[in-house]
């Protein structure tokens, strides 16, 4: 099964930008697609592999923040392709 899953880090904290930075520079390496805007990062693939990232990264980055936010939505489909039709 694939899932589209909408990631939007908010470390609470002054120095936040080399967490998201490193955040988003461990999901790029790891071969699923994975675009990114100035709100959000989008990550799309199989299910099992895309939480099994995401666990993993998700906790690394909490370890070194102090506080933190992680808002995720996940949609079952792989929406990587979407275009508005507007």
């Amino acid at each position: 099964m694939n899932i589209s899953v909408e990631l939007t880090l908010s470390p609470l904290q002054d120095t936040f930008e080399p967490v998201i930075i490193q955040f988003i520079k461990k999901l790029r390496a790891s071969g699923l697609t994975v675009l990114e805007n100035p709100l959000s990062t989008q990550v799309y693939g199989e299910y099992d592999e895309v939480m099994s990232l995401l666990q993993n990264e998700i906790k690394e980055a909490f370890e070194l923040m102090d506080k933190g936010l992680l808002f995720m939505k996940i949609v079952k489909s792989d929406r990587s392709d979407y275009e508005p039709h507007f």
